[in-house]
């Protein structure tokens, strides 16, 4: 055994007897350093392995029964209980030594100080997370005493009603990406800031792609459903932000010296008074802000035929968005043999490609249905939405494109779909993914303004509606400086959005002016990245390197031949390619589409090209205008098809 990772912050407000717990575990045959890493507004104690010289973002103090293992995962014994401390101060001690909350490990697992080598290969491989937030997901068995102290620190940390604070500095209303991102931006420029964040659904906030990509590709699906997954590089990661001890409850974060993020999960704001600045909650509370945020997000969009259907249809339907959907499909995936997906967008794609990789192990049938000519119709052009269509078919998806869901019925144990071209398919389970409906009932209440073009409530371009109100994320329709009025509704928008309200909301004052960006996998051909807006009914044209046959794709719809470009010395081009109708049969690799609009460059897509975004944000921060479109596909560096001039 052995420790590996262990940090405490902030240490002017550790007591006594940590210290000495901490020295003991110092000295206990451990050879390893303590070091001050200090800051301007707080210091931490870190303990840094010798293996690696990583030093982690957060760590336990631990008392009771411990084994360390491999991958400085903490298996906690019976009895065993914890106080948290992280670099952002969110957790410490009170002055009078006493520790704000002392819970058994809500992550922990109960095990023996003697495992083989085998167990702990098995539980270092059901780490929730990176080794930096290395939780695992069975819980510790308690002694009866821990249990009775358990009890008494739960009723100590319940919200009675006249401990629910009346006011809160800062007041985000909604437990998504955006909430996260503003609250980081808000401790960042006031590090005792005392946050309060109110939340619909009952789990800390989460990083919602991977719920239709990273999630469904994990070989283990115990892990799975534990919504742990590995990234890119093979780094076994949660989709959680924080765990939930980071969080304060309500009342608790109002007694802390140096502030921190308080939680109010499973409850809904239904009112704001903004000449008030108070916030109403269903559950009948109510409490004073002195800056608010709208972070409400959206709900999924139903199908008439869907809402109208028999309880049958409606219980083997799911509309895909959060944790929860997640876990429902997944049970549903492992008993079905036939599913059909609704849609063709980004989340409808993706579903498709992830469940026909499924279906491809398990025999289970896919269908996929939606009116356009293609998938991902709306912001690619024909010519390359077919082309997806048809390596998503590849892998065992049955497309169904031009099509709408006329009815819906249950029939002979399953859901009778009739499309719109006379066809019937019968599936065990229905997933709709046909977009996003802006949550933006406090509209109403509250006398905020709804963009009637675009949804969303309406703000400023510092993403203000009223004084001291900010709203972020898919629920704002701000003013971009640079493209106009919009509303967006991607992962990256939700997260920087959310900062820059967050910095707004300490006095920042700043426009918004970052072009944030999304990106998409389709199956192992097909992943893209994109900024800017991306909207098949606008001009485009698209370079693709010569091993896919290069091509520019223009208003007409043309692109090259390979014949084309001449070759000169050293394989320069002497000739610049011309136009020409694209076939049927071309493969597309590598490129970067340019989408126009009066002829300047609104929005750039990258297919295949990873890592050039950087390029492709200048070129529209630049907004390249009447220019030679291929000349500025250079700048890509595509492939050796499109050189470079002398």
């Amino acid at each position: 055994m052995f420790f590996t990772h262990f940090l405490v912050s902030p240490p002017q407000q550790i007591c006594a007897r940590c210290l000495s717990h901490l020295s003991n575990m110092k000295s206990n045959g451990n050879d390893k350093s303590w070091n001050r890493h200090g800051s301007t507004n707080r210091g931490q104690y870190r303990y840094k392995s010798t293996e690696g010289g990583k030093s982690r973002s957060y760590g336990q103090y631990i008392m009771g029964g411990i084994a360390v293992i491999a991958g400085g995962i903490f298996v906690l014994t019976e009895g065993s209980w914890f106080i948290n401390y992280y670099i952002r101060g969110n957790r410490h001690h009170k002055k009078d030594d006493s520790p704000i909350q002392v819970s058994p490990h809500p992550l922990a697992i109960q095990a023996s100080e003697e495992l083989t080598q085998k167990e702990k290969e098995e539980i270092a491989a059901t780490a929730v997370g990176s080794v930096d937030s290395t939780f695992v997901t069975t819980p510790v068995t308690m002694s009866e005493d821990s249990k009775e102290k358990k009890t008494e620190e739960s009723k100590a940390a319940t919200t009675p009603e006249e401990e629910f604070p009346k006011h809160i500095p800062y007041l985000l209303i909604g437990g998504g990406t955006t909430s996260v991102g503003a609250y980081r931006a808000i401790k960042a420029k006031d590090p005792k800031a005392k946050i309060l964040v109110i939340s619909q659904e009952d789990t800390v906030p989460y990083f919602r792609p991977p719920l239709s990509k990273e999630l469904w590709f994990v070989d283990d699906r115990e892990l799975a459903k534990k919504y742990t997954f590995k990234d890119w590089n093979g780094k076994q990661k949660t989709v959680f932000y924080e765990p939930r001890p980071f969080y304060y409850t309500p009342q608790g974060v109002m007694k802390a010296e140096n502030g921190g993020v308080a939680l109010l999960s499973g409850k809904k704001v239904i009112k704001i008074n903004p000449n008030k600045k108070t916030v109403y909650i269903d559950d009948g509370k109510e409490i004073t802000y002195d800056k608010c945020l709208i972070a409400t997000g959206g709900r999924p969009r139903s199908l008439p035929t869907i809402e109208k259907a028999s309880q049958e249809v409606k219980d083997r339907t799911v509309l895909f968005r959060t944790l929860s959907d997640f876990s429902k499909l997944e049970d549903m995936v492992q008993k079905s043999k036939s599913v059909a997906i609704i849609g063709g967008g980004f989340l409808g794609s993706e579903l498709a490609c992830a469940l026909g990789f499924t279906g491809m192990q398990t025999g289970m049938k896919v269908y996929q249905v939606f009116p356009e000519d293609g998938n991902l119709g709306a912001v690619l052009p024909k010519y390359l939405s077919k082309w997806t269509s048809s390596k998503i078919a590849q892998i065992g998806v049955d497309i169904m494109p031009r099509n709408f869901v006329n009815d819906a019925a249950f029939k002979d144990g399953q859901v009778q779909l009739t499309l719109s071209s006379g066809s019937k398919i019968s599936v065990d389970n229905v997933v709709v993914a046909v977009g996003l409906q802006p949550n933006t009932e406090l509209a109403k209440t509250s006398g905020l303004e709804v963009d009637e073009n675009h949804g969303g409530f309406r703000v400023n371009a510092e993403l203000e509606a009223r004084s001291d109100i900010w709203v972020a994320g898919d629920a704002s329709c701000f003013y971009d400086i640079k493209l106009g009025r919009r509303r967006v509704e991607h992962h990256d928008h939700a997260m920087v959005s959310g900062r820059l309200a967050g910095e707004n909301m300490t006095g920042a004052a700043k426009p918004y002016w970052h072009q944030s960006t999304f990106w998409s996998d389709l199956g192992p051909t097909i992943g893209f990245e994109a900024i800017g807006i991306i909207d098949s009914e606008l001009e485009t044209v698209a370079v693709f390197d010569k091993a896919t046959k290069e091509a520019i794709e223009g208003q007409t719809g043309q692109k090259l031949k390979d014949s084309t470009p001449s070759q000169g010395k050293e394989g320069t081009v002497d000739k610049k390619p011309e136009l020409t109708v694209p076939g049927d049969n071309e493969e597309y690799g590598k490129g970067v589409l340019f989408y126009l609009k009066d002829k300047e460059i609104v929005g750039i897509l990258l297919w295949n090209l990873m890592g050039r975004m950087h390029v492709a944000r200048k070129v529209l921060r630049d907004g390249a205008e009447n220019e030679d479109l291929y000349e500025v596909a250079k700048l890509f560096n595509i492939s050796d098809a499109i050189p470079q001039e002398e």
